[in-house]
């Protein structure tokens, strides 16, 4: 599999060759010192109270404790460790962001400790490229062919090359997501293609395309034609639900430019149709995002003037209650100016209880905090620096160690 090598592998050949650990007291008994007074407490606390130690740390200082000696190396590296980590330690959500260029170069955001770190995301050329996470991975997927496909660990570098779907064929539009077990860690890649009837500017070929990591195969459960609607590049799945995005394509104006549409991905029925599912969006929108925040629907979106639904005029969030959606919060108007009042587009996702919204002419990140109903600002990305005269984009994921594609 590629990338399985160890992400902890190249730590010890950076470590000075005077840098050594003792594995006790003794040891520095043995070398003669006999003025030895003082011993670090490192030398003297048993294997799992250091273990317990270091699982405290975040996620940087875990990488750079690998490097201290072998024994941290042993420690931080053992499959006792990760698991731990990854499912005692509560880790926040990070949010990655980048540029527009052709090779794409960004930055990591830290909510907690409120630091941006510079780090490399494996297998994405470039920023048009569709990208969905889940639990500590992400699914990559090239915006040109549709024939690169990748799961990746962001933090451990890890990452795996996915077939394409049998019989997949060039689509006019694709949305992309992928779903993770948080016990198994087995994972379902999904793909919506859209592709217009040729001749028909009203009529759109979708089909849903379904990769499963158990059986490493790929189902096309159902093709179905829409009529006035086609699916777009926005799509999450949810308590085993795919939720996607459909834009009207003219006839009988809608009340809404936007639907949303679900397919059960556990049942893998073809005899429903999926307009069944429609359901509108809550009022009038320039642009939504799609979100899983503890396996509930999530949308931010952009809200449109009443007379003139193209122009913004706001921000909300609201969460799918059933077939109901509830409005969580709505950006204040001070912020709204202060993120870019007339960019009718963002980028936004999110997970765990953090929503994230960033403008894309200007590395500004606004962080929604769910629980305390909180706006704050991020410290000011320094992509902007390195990267001047740019666009920007990002995605958030979830930083676990101890999870491979």
């Amino acid at each position: 599999m590629e990338g399985e090598t160890s992400w902890f592998s190249h730590c010890l050949d950076d470590i000075p060759r005077d840098v050594r650990a003792y594995d006790s007291f003794q040891e520095l008994r043995d070398e003669g010192n006999e003025e030895v007074t003082t011993v670090s407490v490192d030398l003297i606390l048993p294997d799992d109270l250091l273990e317990r130690i270091l699982s405290c740390l975040p996620i940087p200082s875990i990488i750079r404790a690998a490097c201290v000696c072998k024994r941290w190396h042993d420690i931080v590296s053992s499959r006792r460790f990760l698991w731990n980590f990854s499912h005692v330690i509560p880790q926040k959500p990070w949010y990655f962001m980048f540029t527009s260029s052709d090779e794409p170069n960004g930055y990591a955001y830290d909510p907690i400790i409120r630091k941006w770190y510079n780090i490399e995301i494996p297998c994405i050329e470039k920023s048009n490229w569709f990208i969905s996470s889940s639990c500590g991975l992400v699914s990559i997927m090239d915006n040109d062919s549709r024939s690169k496909l990748y799961v990746c660990n962001p933090i451990t570098k890890c990452f795996k090359k996915l077939e394409e779907p049998p019989g997949f064929k060039f689509s006019d539009y694709s949305a992309l997501a992928i779903s993770v077990d948080r016990i198994s860690h087995g994972y379902n890649v999904s793909i919506v293609k859209s592709k217009q009837v040729p001749g028909n500017f009203f009529q759109w070929n979708l089909s849903i395309h379904i990769y499963f990591s158990d059986t490493m195969m790929w189902l096309t459960p159902l093709t179905e034609v829409l009529t006035g609607w086609r699916a777009g590049d926005e799509s999450v799945i949810c308590d085993g639900i795919l939720y996607f995005l459909i834009y009207s394509t003219g006839g009988r104006m809608p009340e809404s430019r936007h639907g949303l549409i679900s397919y059960n991905l556990t049942s893998h029925s073809s005899h429903d149709l999926l307009i069944k599912s429609f359901i509108p969006v809550p009022c009038s929108l320039t642009c939504g995002r799609l979100m899983n925040l503890k396996e509930k629907l999530v949308m931010v979106g952009g809200i449109g003037k009443q007379d003139r639904p193209d122009i913004i005029k706001g921000i909300g969030i609201w969460i799918l209650n059933g077939k109901e959606w509830k409005e969580i919060a709505r950006m204040p108007h001070k912020l709204f100016q202060g993120f870019g009042e007339f960019d009718d587009v963002f980028a936004s996702s999110g997970t765990d209880n953090f929503v994230y919204i960033q403008s894309y002419g200007s590395p500004v990140l606004l962080v929604f905090d769910m629980n305390k109903k909180q706006w704050k600002w991020s410290q000011k990305c320094p992509v902007a620096k390195r990267f001047p005269l740019q666009l920007f984009t990002g995605f958030c994921f979830e930083p676990r160690l101890g999870i491979i594609p």
